[in-house]
């Protein structure tokens, strides 16, 4: 189960509706307890530095900006947060996971939030955790809480 308060999910929304037709990413903060529920505590935002010809330009596929995540990790060092996942979105596509996206799962315990993005306007997202290693996808359940 992983945890976003309704300003975090719609920031996410606003990112993948500014970058449409692009993909958009970025990464997810926040912790992890005992029984494995993921709270985001903030959303870090990313460039999509994936501009090769063969991923349209980044329109069907993304990468996080390395510096991003580097200077993430650094100043999360030392605090009760973590990298808990990342974000992109499907641009005209469902918010489930594609088999490009499968095969960049290095990170089996990060939880992936998709956004699709319909004509310009941010549709479902869902939560997935993704393993490439044994092919498997799981959905994980996707809890809105009210602004904290």
């Amino acid at each position: 189960m992983i945890h976003f308060s309704a300003s975090q999910l719609q920031e996410i929304r606003d990112h993948a509706e500014r970058t449409y037709p692009f993909e958009c990413c970025g990464l997810l903060v926040g912790t992890v307890d005992t029984e494995s529920t993921v709270t985001v505590t903030r959303i870090a935002a990313s460039d999509n530095v994936r501009t090769d010809v063969e991923s349209g330009g980044g329109q069907d596929r993304f990468e996080v900006d390395p510096q991003v995540r580097f200077d993430l990790m650094r100043a999360l060092q030392g605090t009760d947060e973590d990298i808990v996942g990342h974000y992109h979105s499907h641009p005209d596509h469902p918010a489930e996971p594609s088999i490009h996206d499968l095969d960049m799962a290095f990170e089996p315990e990060l939880v992936w939030l998709i956004v699709s993005v319909t004509n310009g306007q941010s549709a479902d997202a869902r939560t997935w955790r993704l393993n490439r290693e044994t092919a498997t996808i799981t959905p994980v359940k996707l809890v809105v809480r009210e602004n904290s």
